[in-house]
């Protein structure tokens, strides 16, 4: 059964480990509290509803959260995820030392969003001639044939929305855990911004 916990992209940084610059992403991972215990026999399926970050202001939870919250005595917390992991009971705090140096693990975020964006910048076009009054400059070119089909082929590559999709980077490696701040160091990049919410798994 693979384990998880949910964390908060922090930013990026880089150490030395004695002979290389290693770039790594500081990730807050939990603490994590289970709200939810999801077993086979009741629910087809075993899973744990993982809660972090406390929220501090009460008027954000609605009535029913804080009723699911109040019936597993825990604090309202503002995010909520489902891991399909086993080996804790409800109440159990989760923390970033399930994680060792040198653990692969898969990390799952939303991208940075870049919004509407055209071929060159989404797709990598190469673009037209930028001299001599070609006017082509970044425009996508032709789209599609004329008298068959006569129209565009699913799938064309076109300007549109860019970004703020969900993406998961399996194979990252763990640099480094320090279970007294809750940080664990991964190395290279991993999806979203700043302060965007991350679900590291193992396994």
């Amino acid at each position: 059964m693979s384990m998880g916990i949910i964390g908060k992209k922090l930013g990026m940084s880089q150490i030395f480990d004695g002979r290389d610059l290693i770039p790594v992403t500081v990730i807050q991972a939990g603490p994590c509290k289970v709200v939810q215990k999801k077993t086979a026999e009741r629910d087809g399926y075993e899973a744990l509803q993982l809660a972090f970050e406390e929220e501090n202001k009460k008027h954000r939870v609605t009535k029913a959260m804080a009723g699911h919250f109040k019936k597993t005595d825990v604090v309202p917390h503002r995010y909520l995820r489902e891991i399909k992991m086993s080996g804790f009971e409800q109440g159990q705090d989760i923390k970033v030392d399930i994680f060792k140096k040198g653990d692969l693990v898969k990390i799952s975020g939303v991208t940075k969003g870049k919004g509407f964006a055209g071929v060159m910048k989404r797709h990598n076009f190469r673009g037209g001639p930028g001299s001599h009054g070609s006017m082509f400059d970044r425009r996508p070119g032709s789209i599609g044939a004329s008298a068959y089909p006569s129209r565009v082929w699913p799938g064309k590559k076109l300007p549109g929305h860019m970004g703020d999709v969900n993406v998961s980077v399996k194979n990252l490696k763990v640099v480094e855990v320090r279970p007294d701040q809750n940080i664990i160091l991964i190395r290279g990049a991993v999806p979203g911004g700043e302060n965007a919410l991350v679900l590291i798994m193992k396994g």
